[in-house]
């Protein structure tokens, strides 16, 4: 299963089920993972944490 795939599934899902609240939840959680995986080996990652 593609990931393309996957993220059509989602879409489809909360557009026929009206789940609208679901998408900051999810927008949130991509760009923390981001934000852990970017700031993972640098620089920084002080600074980054001191804001959590």
């Amino acid at each position: 299963m593609s990931k393309l795939s996957i993220l059509s599934e989602l879409w489809s899902f909360m557009r026929v089920r009206k789940k609208w609240w679901l998408l900051p939840i999810i927008l949130f959680m991509v760009l923390f993972g981001a934000l852990l995986v970017l700031t993972q080996n640098t620089a920084l990652a002080p600074f980054i944490y001191a804001l959590f």
